[in-house]
């Protein structure tokens, strides 16, 4: 009976296998014989002591942080989620490092879209420290303290942000489908350095474009020339698959999401907001209309008159205008890398503070913004994954179930969090959030809850999934230990005191490739519960004293038109006995892969 090992999908040794695959003499009793590698490729080979790179202190050691296995594990968090039962999204709060080396093995070329706003390092933001030696005991400690800003007469103020950088990128990678495509927020300040090792990692031939988001509206007086744009580099996992997509990704998203389900004799139309970004500064008309009171784009007898007509309708709390498929259709235009319209930092800011009712986020990043960058990639494709390990106030889970909503999609999202704690003299934490996970998991109900209040569709599915980074449930065995007699003693339950099965079960899932959105059945005999894991193909008894009865139950829930995966707690068999029986049975009903943890 195999043991699982714990550990995550192991980058080192997954690399030497596709060079085994493609030059099978250069690996010999598993070692890679870099001068064969040499003759083989012959004059593609650079040797020369001067050559074009870009590097910094600590990125030898940053390429192996990046390959190193995490011994994490996520533990889900039922009372915090949402729709524990139904939902396919995931909220998970840790060390994005961790996190992204635990999913490895379950998302590996599944994820259709990424996109991360990181900390830009102006000096005020936070940048996370890694440690070698023990990431997963570091993250603790750092999440029991405030945050502290990588301040820029800090000695290493770009090498620390690019050792934050280079490693996530390096996995994130991994995770993409053949078609996928990545967007990085950035500003000035790191843009040259970000952009260098996205060369690096994805390849300068899978640039597809650095876009420019006008960001804000306002002049900043204090400058030389007022710096009003932010960077968005878009790489492909593989730039030759995206450009297979051109004709569908070429043009600009304006057509998409019209429809006309109250027969408007005007044609199909989308509903959009008639509250205009920086209305108080643009003078726009302030009063209250249908119930609702704002700044809005037109004057009350205009809005009146539009009402009228039907064009503007009131949904839930919220004042919307019809836009019609006919006027898009005499501006559309193909994508450019100018981005003007899709929302400023400061609207973003005000339209959360309504959300949430209070502030709670400096510079959120648009919704618009990435809902922009969905439509471009993910409009055909309506169970995409989509990926955001540099959460924040989660904008990109809003965008997904926005899109999902417009066609009834099934798009699923993955957000990503450090729980960095708020400021005690914040408005957030005044409010009760004391660390940004705490936004974000707010601002998705409200979001979710705000889009099934003014569409009515009950079935987008707005809930989510939340799992907390953890060490393993698994004990470990140290041989340096004072007491190695009560320690021995102890592994006779390997489970850690304080965890459930239902943690060591998810664990399990991460370690064998199984996603946390799987479904889940749980079938009970003679009070022992098996798990029933995607319809039977990997069933679980994690279970104390396991007899022949439950092997048998667990046989008839195997499938007849695919195999079957057991798997059991290694000390959890009434006797040895049993064990060896019950691994004989198996076998002889077609269940070879059998496991222990």
């Amino acid at each position: 009976m195999e043991k699982i090992d714990g550990k995550t999908l192991d980058l080192t040794k997954e690399n030497i296998n596709t060079l085994k695959k493609l030059f099978p003499e250069i690996v010999t009793e598993g070692k890679v014989d870099f001068d064969k590698l040499k003759l083989i490729l012959g004059e593609e080979i650079n040797d020369r002591k001067e050559k074009y790179e870009f590097t910094w202190h600590g990125k030898a050691q940053s390429l192996k942080l990046a390959q190193k296995p995490s011994t994490g594990t996520l533990r889900p968090d039922k009372e915090s989620s949402k729709k524990w039962d139904s939902t396919e999204n995931l909220y998970i709060e840790g060390d994005n490092l961790e996190v992204l080396k635990l999913m490895q093995k379950s998302y590996f070329g599944k994820v259709k879209m990424i996109y991360i706003d990181p900390p830009y390092n102006t000096g005020q933001d936070f940048v996370y420290h890694d440690d070698f030696r023990d990431n997963i005991k570091n993250y603790k400690e750092i999440t029991k303290q405030a945050s502290k800003a990588n301040t820029e007469t800090n000695g290493r103020y770009h090498t620390d942000w690019l050792n934050l950088m280079y490693p996530r990128l390096k996995i994130a990678r991994n995770l993409l489908k053949d078609d996928g495509v990545i967007f990085i927020s950035i500003d000035d300040n790191e843009v040259a350095n970000l952009r260098k090792i996205c060369d690096e990692i994805f390849g300068e031939d899978n640039l597809i474009v650095q876009i420019c988001h006008k960001a804000r509206g306002s002049v900043s007086n204090d400058k030389v020339i007022s710096p009003n744009h932010n960077h968005i580099l878009l790489y492909a996992k593989n730039f030759m698959e995206v450009f297979k997509l051109r004709k569908q990704i070429g043009l600009d998203p304006e057509l998409e999401g019209f429809s006309n389900d109250d027969n408007d004799q005007r044609g199909p139309y989308k509903l959009v907001p008639v509250d205009g970004p920086g209305g108080e500064r643009k003078g726009n008309p302030y009063y209250e209309f249908l119930g609702v009171r704002g700044y809005f784009r037109y004057s009350k007898d205009t809005m009146e008159k539009m009402h009228k007509d039907g064009i503007v309708v009131k949904r839930g709390n919220s004042l919307l205008r019809k836009y019609y498929l006919e006027d898009a259709k005499k501006s559309r235009k193909t994508v450019t890398s100018w981005w003007d319209n899709v929302g400023y930092t400061s609207t973003a800011t005000t339209r959360l503070k309504k959300i949430m009712e209070t502030g709670v986020f400096d510079s959120p990043k648009p919704v618009d913004l990435i809902y922009r960058m969905l439509k471009l990639f993910v409009t055909f494709d309506k169970d995409a994954l989509v990926l955001d390990f540099f959460s924040g106030s989660a904008t990109t889970a809003q965008a997904v179930m926005q899109i999902n909503q417009e066609d009834n999609g099934r798009r699923k999202f993955i957000m990503v969090q450090l729980p960095e704690s708020t400021d005690e003299k914040s408005e957030a934490y005044k409010a009760g959030y004391l660390n940004i996970c705490e936004i974000g998991k707010e601002r998705i109900r409200r979001a979710g809850e705000k889009i099934i209040e003014e569409i009515g569709n009950t079935d987008l599915d707005i809930g989510f999934k939340v799992f907390k980074l953890e060490s393993s449930n698994l004990k470990t065995w140290d041989p340096n230990t004072e007491n190695l007699e009560q320690d021995l003693f102890d592994l006779q339950d390997n489970i850690k005191d304080g965890r459930s099965k239902e943690d060591l079960l998810y664990e399990i899932l991460l370690k064998v490739g199984i996603s946390l959105t799987t479904p889940i059945e749980e079938v009970e005999l003679n009070n022992k519960v098996i798990y029933n894991v995607g319809f039977g193909g990997v069933l679980l008894c994690l279970e104390d004293e396991i007899n022949l009865d439950t092997v048998q139950e667990m046989i008839k829930l195997k499938p007849e038109d695919f195999d079957t995966k057991v798997i059991f707690k290694e000390t959890g068999f009434l006797n040895d006995s049993v064990k060896t029986n019950a691994i004989q049975t198996l076998k002889k009903n077609g269940i070879t892969d059998v496991r222990s943890v």
